[in-house]
């Protein structure tokens, strides 16, 4: 392959991965995402008296308990022994990050009145978690996070690989047990299902534009399918050897790995050069380093 087809191949995801780790499109991610996040508790959660979960969840039901101080205010003081911790144990990074998001999340909340008129509690608990869910969702796709639990949960998981999931859900648990003193029943199955929804949303965010395939081409014209590739759809590939069970003869195998939009002109190129082929497509979530993505580092 000539050093030019090289250099195409190599600009532009390295390009979008510095694009990736750029100061304002984390800002940018993080304001967004905490302008939603403050909506959908200001507009839904609180009016409803909801327990979102996590720690706005708590500073929500201290301000449903003792009154004086709004559930922004509260959250924001809640997060300052987090951010000290944020500061000494994972990185300063994501300690300016994270406060940001804390901060913003405070001020879009204090400041920012969108109101949402849905009087039915099982409605509203269901907007809110899509609103909620898609705003972390959001955020979490930046260098940062949504302050609160999450400092502990990445600290865990990066120190320890406690899974982020089993944190809020001890968190959760504990909450939500303690609620039970000030909120009737089904109130906290409303906040059962806000939260269970805000965490299907933010998985199906952070996977929404992560979502690759692993192909996998069998034919006895790899070598020209990997040209076209090469040259067609600017992504590489990978020669395995592979040994015919029934011919007893050794072949290459193709692998390599492309977005939705690739496959079908992957196909093309593959049924192009051998009607006989086999072509093996595998989902995968996650595809780290090479021209892909730089592994997430807080």
């Amino acid at each position: 392959m000539s050093n030019t087809a090289k250099s195409r191949l190599g600009k532009g995801p390295s390009f979008r991965m510095e694009f990736s780790y750029s100061l304002w499109w984390n800002a940018l991610l993080i304001t967004l995402g905490t302008l939603l996040v403050a909506v959908g508790m200001k507009s839904l959660a609180v009016p409803h008296e909801f327990i979102p979960g996590g720690l706005f969840g708590l500073a929500s039901l201290i301000f449903y308990v003792t009154g004086p101080l709004s559930p922004g205010w509260i959250y924001l003081l809640l997060n300052i022994p987090l951010f000290i911790f944020a500061w000494v144990k994972v990185s300063r990074r994501f300690f300016w990050y994270s406060a940001y998001a804390t901060v913003t999340t405070t001020l879009f909340y204090e400041l920012v009145t969108i109101p949402i008129h849905v009087e039915n509690q099982l409605y509203a608990s269901v907007a809110c978690g899509v609103i909620v869910g898609f705003g972390a969702g959001v955020v979490l796709r930046s260098l940062g996070s949504n302050g609160g639990l999450d400092v502990i949960a990445v600290y865990l998981f990066q120190r320890f690989n406690i899974g982020i999931g089993k944190v809020y859900l001890v968190f959760n648990a504990v909450l939500f047990s303690l609620s039970l003193f000030r909120l009737p029943l089904d109130l906290i199955i409303a906040s059962l299902i806000l939260v269970f929804i805000t965490a299907v949303v933010v998985d199906n965010t952070l996977s929404m534009f992560n979502q690759r395939k692993v192909v996998f081409i069998i034919s006895n014209h790899a070598d020209a399918i990997s040209r076209d590739i090469l040259n067609s759809l600017r992504q590489s590939a990978t020669f395995l050897r592979g040994f015919g069970a029934y011919s007893r003869e050794e072949k290459n195998v193709l692998m390599t790995v492309v977005n939705n939009v690739q496959l079908k002109k992957l196909e093309e190129i593959t049924f192009s050069h051998d009607d006989n082929a086999l072509f093996i497509v595998e989902n995968t979530f996650s595809v780290l380093g090479s021209s892909f993505s730089r592994r997430k580092i807080y």
